[in-house]
Formats: C-alpha cells, structure tokens, sequence
C-alpha cells in the first residue's frame, strides 16, 4: 500500500530534499530507504493536525506525536508498533533536524525518551578519553598487557568473553587479522586489526606475555602467575587506567566495544561494516549506535 500521502507543498520537497541529502552523504541504504517513508508519515500527521510550517513544530508537538505512534496499530502484524520500531522513527527525525539545521532552515529537538527498559547505551568513552586510558598504561609488563587490553577490546571490538578467550594462535599478524572463535552464539568472525593494534598485541606477544609465561598454555592473556586471565582481573586493570586517566564516568569493558563502534561511525563507517565488525546478527542490534551518535551530536 501506499500509505501517509501528504499535500502541502513545502512538505512534499521537503521529503524528497532530505531523500536526496541522505543519498548524497552516503548513508546507509536502509537508512535511505527508510528515513524518508517515516519522515512522511511524520509530515503526514502534522497535516492532520493543521500543521503546515516548520516554526510550528514544538517540543509538545513531538512529544504528542509520539504518543500517537505508542497507540498506532502495526500495518504488518497483530498489536501496536515495536519498541525498536519506535526507535527508528526517533533516528529518522533526528536526521531529519540535521538536515534543516545543516541547510540554514528552521529545525526543531528530538527529545523523546520511550518508556520501559531500554537497550540503548547509556556510557562512552570519548575519543580524548581513549587516548588518556592509552596514555596511562605503563612501560612495564602489565602496562604492557594493559595495551593489548586496549587493542583487543576497543582496536578490534570484542566483547568481554571473547577477549578472554583469545589463544595466541588467534592472532594472525602476517594477515592482520584476529581470529574470534568463541563469538557469542557460538558463532566465528575475523576481525581485522590496524597498524596500531598489530602492534600493541604483538609487543605484548614478544615481550611481557613471555614474562609472565611459566606453565604451558595457550591463552593470550596471563595472569601474574601464568593462567589464564579472568574477567574480572581484566576488568580491574581497566579501573586502574581510568583512574590514572582521570575518568570518573562508570565503565567497564564492553563500553569500550560500545565506544569503537560509535567511534566508526561518527567516522562515515557504514552501519552494515560496523554490523560485521562487531559480530552482530541482525542490523536491529548495531542500529543501537546510530541512536547513540545521534545524542551524541
């Protein structure tokens, strides 16, 4: 079906001048696809509320909007719209505020907050702050490893379990790449590694892990006394870099997944790149992270 037809002038260009800008930026294809059919139907109900100029779009206006969607019935299946599905209507105006901001017309605030539990992310790093967890790790062994720590979790992505996990015949260096064998699921991914990364894994392998090595194993991380490192003494060492970073916020290893993923794509990285980067199985899990960078902005 065809549906939310609009008639006002303004609107109609408007609609197909942001279906344009998206293009032009290069966003992702569904987001190209997508955006602008929710775009209308947000057009479309401002229309039915006497709505025609963009100086009229309030923040009650959007909050009264939302409350709409809440109560709208799913066109495809039984029951109302989805949390997610909520979701990507936010996304959808956010970008469309942008646009009007980024070409000198009158915008409006998305400030909408859904109820219920919520699976956005809440913490970050910043950039800045990377660079201080970087430079706090130290030159001796265990900053050694606190590097690689770093390469692993946030250079490559990898979620807490997996990076625990690594074996040292999972680092392909002549390939850069990293090999995840026990991916959530049970499911395998390579995961490509930077110059950088190469190298704070590979200082680590020829140096401080054949220090702390005093048994036979096969674990990419070791403890002090030779085993395999557990998550939460990873996880202790992270603490310690944020303190000597001077970072108070409340964070821990998988924000540092969260962070390179949000990180990419405030970069241009395509949300379907991210999405195989980080081992997801659906583009529902990674579009998370446009929700992010877009409050982030």
């Amino acid at each position: 079906m065809q549906p939310f037809t609009i008639k006002t002038p303004e609107f109609i260009q408007l609609q197909e001048s942001f279906g344009k800008w998206l293009q032009l930026l290069n966003f992702e294809q569904s987001t190209v696809k997508y955006a602008p059919r929710k775009v209308r139907e947000f057009l479309a109900w401002l229309e039915g509320q006497q709505i025609t100029e963009l100086s009229n779009i309030t923040k009650p206006v959007i909050e009264k909007y939302f409350e709409y969607l809440k109560e709208r019935r799913n066109n495809r299946r039984k029951g109302k719209l989805s949390r997610n599905y909520l979701r990507t209507h936010i996304t959808a105006l956010r970008k469309l505020a942008r646009y009007l901001r980024e070409t000198g017309r009158e915008s409006f605030e998305v400030d909408v907050h859904l109820p219920g539990k919520t699976r956005n992310i809440k913490t970050i790093f910043t950039q800045s702050e990377i660079k201080a967890l970087y430079n706090a790790c130290e030159g001796d062994v265990l900053g050694i490893r606190d590097r690689a720590m770093l390469a692993v979790y946030y250079g490559c992505g990898l979620r807490r379990n997996e990076g625990i996990s690594l074996d040292v015949t999972d680092i392909l260096t002549s390939k850069n790449l990293l090999f995840v064998s026990k991916g959530k699921n049970y499911k395998e991914r390579y995961v490509p590694m930077t110059e950088a990364v190469k190298e704070d894994i590979q200082n680590y392998l020829d140096f401080a892990r054949s220090m702390l090595l005093n048994k036979s194993t096969g674990a990419l991380f070791l403890s002090t006394t030779g085993n395999r490192l557990i998550t939460q003494s990873m996880a202790n060492r992270l603490q310690k870099l944020k303190e000597k970073a001077g970072i108070s916020k409340e964070a821990g290893l998988h924000t540092l997944r969260h962070s390179i993923a949000t990180h990419l794509l405030q970069s241009g990285m395509k949300l379907s790149q991210i999405k195989r980067f980080l081992g997801h199985s659906s583009m529902e899990s990674t579009q998370i992270y446009t929700h992010l960078a877009n409050e982030l902005e």
